[in-house]
Protein backbone atom coordinates (compact mmCIF):
# COMPACT_ATOMS: atom_id res chain seq x y z
CA UNK A 1 0.00 0.00 0.00
CA UNK A 2 0.85 3.62 -0.90
CA UNK A 3 -0.37 6.48 0.94
CA UNK A 4 0.12 9.97 0.53
CA UNK A 5 -1.13 12.58 3.28
CA UNK A 6 -3.65 15.67 1.58
CA UNK A 7 -4.72 16.51 4.71
CA UNK A 8 -2.35 17.89 7.64
CA UNK A 9 -3.36 16.48 11.59
CA UNK A 10 -5.19 19.83 13.05
CA UNK A 11 -6.51 21.58 9.46
CA UNK A 12 -10.40 20.52 9.46
CA UNK A 13 -10.66 23.63 6.59
CA UNK A 14 -10.88 20.74 3.95
CA UNK A 15 -13.61 18.17 6.05
CA UNK A 16 -17.41 18.57 5.31
CA UNK A 17 -19.76 20.02 7.82
CA UNK A 18 -21.20 16.72 7.70
CA UNK A 19 -18.02 14.46 8.89
CA UNK A 20 -17.32 16.89 11.29
CA UNK A 21 -20.53 16.98 12.78
CA UNK A 22 -20.77 12.59 12.98
CA UNK A 23 -17.58 13.23 14.68
CA UNK A 24 -18.46 15.45 17.48
CA UNK A 25 -22.30 14.09 17.72
CA UNK A 26 -19.83 10.90 18.76
CA UNK A 27 -21.57 8.83 16.21
CA UNK A 28 -18.40 6.17 16.20
CA UNK A 29 -18.36 2.50 15.49
CA UNK A 30 -17.01 -0.06 17.88
CA UNK A 31 -17.03 -2.29 15.05
CA UNK A 32 -13.80 -2.08 12.72
CA UNK A 33 -15.80 -3.82 9.84
CA UNK A 34 -19.36 -4.36 8.26
CA UNK A 35 -19.59 -8.11 8.68
CA UNK A 36 -18.31 -9.98 11.65
CA UNK A 37 -17.42 -13.49 10.17
CA UNK A 38 -16.06 -15.48 12.93
CA UNK A 39 -15.68 -14.41 16.92
CA UNK A 40 -14.23 -16.66 20.02
CA UNK A 41 -12.10 -15.68 23.19
CA UNK A 42 -9.43 -14.49 21.45
CA UNK A 43 -10.13 -12.46 18.11
CA UNK A 44 -12.72 -11.25 15.36
CA UNK A 45 -12.81 -11.63 11.75
CA UNK A 46 -13.93 -9.48 9.95
CA UNK A 47 -14.97 -8.51 6.37
CA UNK A 48 -15.53 -5.10 4.57
CA UNK A 49 -16.82 -4.74 1.65
CA UNK A 50 -16.75 -1.05 -0.27
CA UNK A 51 -18.48 -0.42 -3.83
CA UNK A 52 -17.17 2.77 -5.21
CA UNK A 53 -17.94 6.39 -3.38
CA UNK A 54 -19.04 3.78 -0.37
CA UNK A 55 -17.85 4.77 2.76
CA UNK A 56 -17.38 2.71 6.54
CA UNK A 57 -18.24 5.98 9.01
CA UNK A 58 -15.91 6.52 11.99
CA UNK A 59 -14.85 3.55 14.10
CA UNK A 60 -12.90 3.68 17.08
CA UNK A 61 -10.00 1.31 17.09
CA UNK A 62 -8.68 0.08 20.57
CA UNK A 63 -7.37 -2.85 19.87
CA UNK A 64 -4.30 -4.24 17.65
CA UNK A 65 -5.58 -5.78 14.53
CA UNK A 66 -4.09 -6.96 10.93
CA UNK A 67 -5.78 -6.39 7.28
CA UNK A 68 -5.13 -8.21 4.01
CA UNK A 69 -6.93 -6.47 0.81
CA UNK A 70 -8.45 -8.93 -1.46
CA UNK A 71 -8.58 -6.65 -4.42
CA UNK A 72 -6.49 -3.33 -5.72
CA UNK A 73 -8.32 0.20 -5.51
CA UNK A 74 -7.76 3.96 -3.96
CA UNK A 75 -9.37 4.73 -0.62
CA UNK A 76 -9.65 7.92 1.54
CA UNK A 77 -9.09 7.87 5.49
CA UNK A 78 -10.21 10.86 7.78
CA UNK A 79 -9.06 10.68 11.38
CA UNK A 80 -10.11 12.36 14.25
CA UNK A 81 -7.44 14.75 14.75
CA UNK A 82 -7.83 15.66 10.93
CA UNK A 83 -4.89 14.11 8.98
CA UNK A 84 -6.25 12.73 5.49
CA UNK A 85 -4.61 9.84 4.43
CA UNK A 86 -5.46 8.99 0.11
CA UNK A 87 -3.98 5.10 -0.22
CA UNK A 88 -3.32 3.03 -3.03
CA UNK A 89 -3.79 -0.35 -2.23
CA UNK A 90 -2.57 -3.58 -4.02
CA UNK A 91 -4.29 -6.94 -4.04
CA UNK A 92 -2.16 -8.81 -1.39
CA UNK A 93 -1.31 -6.34 0.87
CA UNK A 94 -1.26 -6.47 4.39
CA UNK A 95 -0.33 -4.94 7.35
CA UNK A 96 -0.19 -5.50 11.12
CA UNK A 97 -1.20 -2.56 13.38
CA UNK A 98 -0.95 -2.10 17.36
CA UNK A 99 -2.57 0.73 18.95
CA UNK A 100 -0.30 0.17 21.97
CA UNK A 101 -2.71 1.36 24.35
CA UNK A 102 -4.42 4.17 22.37
CA UNK A 103 -7.25 4.98 20.68
CA UNK A 104 -7.57 5.95 16.86
CA UNK A 105 -10.69 6.98 15.32
CA UNK A 106 -11.04 7.12 11.46
CA UNK A 107 -12.94 6.12 8.40
CA UNK A 108 -12.52 4.56 5.02
CA UNK A 109 -13.89 5.69 1.59
CA UNK A 110 -13.87 3.91 -1.39
CA UNK A 111 -12.61 5.84 -3.89
CA UNK A 112 -11.83 4.04 -6.59
CA UNK A 113 -14.02 2.51 -9.36
CA UNK A 114 -13.58 -0.89 -8.39
CA UNK A 115 -15.29 -3.02 -5.16
CA UNK A 116 -12.40 -2.76 -1.84
CA UNK A 117 -12.52 -5.93 0.13
CA UNK A 118 -10.77 -6.09 3.01
CA UNK A 119 -9.99 -9.32 6.01
CA UNK A 120 -9.34 -8.26 9.36
CA UNK A 121 -8.57 -9.76 12.11
CA UNK A 122 -9.13 -7.91 15.72
CA UNK A 123 -6.85 -9.46 18.42
CA UNK A 124 -9.55 -8.66 21.62
CA UNK A 125 -8.14 -7.50 24.64
CA UNK A 126 -4.66 -7.88 23.31
CA UNK A 127 -4.30 -11.53 23.56
CA UNK A 128 -1.57 -11.77 20.78
CA UNK A 129 0.89 -10.80 23.19
CA UNK A 130 0.39 -13.63 25.56
CA UNK A 131 1.24 -15.92 22.72
CA UNK A 132 4.38 -14.32 21.52
CA UNK A 133 7.76 -14.37 23.32
CA UNK A 134 8.78 -11.46 25.29
CA UNK A 135 11.99 -11.28 22.11
CA UNK A 136 9.15 -11.31 19.34
CA UNK A 137 8.24 -7.79 17.73
CA UNK A 138 5.49 -8.45 14.86
CA UNK A 139 6.39 -6.00 11.47
CA UNK A 140 3.64 -5.17 9.01
CA UNK A 141 4.67 -6.22 5.08
CA UNK A 142 6.90 -3.79 3.49
CA UNK A 143 4.99 -2.54 0.29
CA UNK A 144 7.64 -3.16 -2.72
CA UNK A 145 8.83 0.05 -4.68
CA UNK A 146 7.87 -1.80 -8.30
Amino acid sequence: MNSLEINASGNFESWSPSKIRELKENKISNDLGQNLLFENENLRIWEVVLLPNERLPFRKINMDYSWVSLTTGMAISRYADGKILLMRIEKGDSAFLSCKEKTYIYDLENKGDDILFFHLTEFKHQTIKKYLPADVRLKSKKPSNN
